[in-house]
């Protein structure tokens, strides 16, 4: 419906000369001010140098008539406000009925290839609650991305080089040594993790003595390795268990390994990007545009790259592999990061803006109002395992989705396993759960639902209903424009309350046959946009709590 104002609208500014004006029509909260609304005539005034009231005024005259609309009204300074024939909201049933699992997906990507780049969290330990707000926010992303017809790559960037990897290399030999009985010390920066333990007694067991008959290199190349995939095999199987899932893990070995990262420094030097200065080499980002308080140094002046450098490279292939537009997902500590990335970006020939960076604000955990930090199982820092053992999966995503990314998150453990209407998660599976309930009821009955007459589904309840199943396509376009999965779950709160005040107030199924038909309609496509909304953010639609 709202597309049909939006086409109404448009057809009657291009009667006033005016083309390819982006015009926004929203749903009033307040229903006197009609069932959507327009400031179109406010967008106008600057272009057509009139009074917005006049504009509008114009705007009305210009208008097709059409059976959906049964007045239209100017409002304040110009504010255009339709009235809908309310029998004809009732024509979102028949879509949501042909779409049925498809209901929701819109054009609004126009098949963009996009790069989402999340996670990526070093494989040296466990991934924590920081990560599962992360992988949450960016695998729903992808979703509704993939929804608004985006072709989206989920990729994890491995952090298999460096002094981190280092560090687990040399922690593995050490209690790969234990195991075998002797008598080593952990180095000063090594990894003192249980999960550590486990490995050093894996390679033991596997292996016994005979890596130790390899020579220095091989044992530390086949350890190095070793060490990584198992590591990295974790952080996968909990990703899977958290339903967030990758098209691609790239690995930063790579980049050394196929010369990227000396072909990026070459093309950077031949482009005047870079400069040498006191033995180490430079990235000029403060001349870049991008907001960078200082250049940066490229190689240290001891021939080792820093940290940097490998990451242009990565971003520079992101780029050359014919991606559009480039999404990465960082936690709060990377904020400062962001300028000297986009700096690197636009030194390697493609536009800064191309790249957006979603900052992650911090998660707290909270249990009875007191703050949580450790796990009750091993005493050590909360991680996606201690989530899902705690209040499973479908909570641990939903509340993690459920605020902006970049606000920092109250997570209550408490709340999150209430079973009451307290609990927004609970909320929303309960009106999906309930309708199953009711239609078990009439299975028996076979009543055909695409039969239902939408001039019974005017009383103002099943009226907010249609309203907020037709708003559906829009919110997910939304959250996939503006990079927001938060929406789908604000709205999904609206559609539940619409529903439980829908049912609070009108008998479902009566003697009326056609009646029940028609509240069978409308119910059923509450269910099926609500379990389609909730696959969005990775989260279940039980049909029984």
């Amino acid at each position: 419906m709202k597309n049909k104002i939006i086409n109404l609208l448009t057809s009657s500014v291009n009667k006033l000369g005016v083309q390819d004006l982006a015009i926004h029509v929203e749903t009033p909260k307040n229903t006197d001010n009609g069932d959507f609304s327009s400031n179109v005539a406010m967008q106008l005034t600057k272009v057509l140098r009139k009074n917005p009231r006049e504009i509008a005024e114009q705007i009305i005259s210009n208008l097709e008539e059409v059976d959906f609309v049964e007045k239209v009204e100017i409002a304040g300074p110009g504010f255009i406000n339709f009235f809908v024939n309310k029998a004809t909201l009732g024509d979102i049933l028949k879509t949501i009925f042909d779409k049925n699992e498809n209901f929701g997906e819109n054009n609004t990507g126009n098949n963009e290839k996009v790069l989402l780049e999340y996670v990526s969290a070093n494989p040296t330990g466990d991934l924590h609650v920081g990560h599962a707000r992360n992988g949450a926010v960016a695998d729903s992303l992808s979703r509704i991305m993939k929804k608004s017809s985006y072709d989206v790559t989920r990729e994890y960037y491995v952090n298999d080089a460096g002094n981190q990897i280092n560090n687990l290399t040399l922690s593995a030999d050490c209690r790969y040594k234990q195991a075998l009985g002797l008598d080593v010390s952990m180095p000063e920066d090594g990894y003192n993790g249980n999960d550590i333990v486990k490995l050093g007694e894996v390679l033991a067991e596997q292996f016994g003595n005979s890596l130790l008959e390899k020579s220095e290199e091989d044992y530390y190349k086949f350890l190095r390795e070793y060490s990584v995939n198992y590591q990295l095999e974790k952080l996968k199987k909990d990703l899977t268990a958290f339903r967030v899932e990758f098209d691609s893990f790239y690995s930063e070995t790579s980049l050394y390994e196929n010369g990227k990262i000396k072909e990026t420094l070459t093309k950077l030097r031949e482009l005047g990007h870079i400069y040498d200065l006191d033995g180490a080499t430079w990235l000029r980002t403060t001349e870049l545009g991008t907001g960078d308080d200082k250049d940066r140094v490229l190689i240290k002046a001891d021939g080792s790259y820093t940290y940097f450098t490998p990451d242009i490279a990565y971003h520079k292939d992101k780029f050359d592999r014919g991606y559009k537009k480039l999404i990465n997902l960082f936690g709060a500590d990377h904020h400062g990061y962001v300028p000297r990335l986009k700096a690197s970006v636009a030194a390697t020939g493609y536009n800064p803006t191309d790249l957006e960076v979603l900052i992650m604000q911090l998660v707290r955990l909270l249990e009875n109002g007191q703050e949580v930090k450790m796990s009750k199982r091993t005493g050590k820092t909360i991680t996606i395992r201690d989530l899902i053992e705690e209040v499973g999966v479908d909570a641990a995503r939903y509340f993690l989705v459920m605020r902006s990314a970049d606000t920092h998150l109250d997570f209550d453990f408490a709340l999150a396993k209430e079973q009451s209407s307290d609990n927004p998660l609970y909320y929303v599976q309960y009106a999906h759960a309930r309708i199953c309930s009711i239609l078990r009821q009439v299975e028996e009955n076979k009543y055909d639902i695409t039969k239902y007459d939408a001039n019974l589904l005017t009383d103002e309840y099943s009226i907010d209903v249609l309203k907020n199943l037709a708003y559906f396509p829009e919110v997910v376009a939304q959250a996939a424009k503006y990079y927001e999965p938060h929406r789908l779950c604000n709205y999904m709160q609206n559609l539940a309350a619409s529903f439980h005040k829908f049912y609070g107030n009108n008998k479902v199924i009566t003697e009326n046959i056609e009646q029940t038909i028609s509240y069978l309609a409308l119910i059923t496509a509450v269910k099926i946009t609500i379990k389609n909304a909730l696959q969005l953010i990775g989260v279940s639609a039980p049909e029984k709590m």
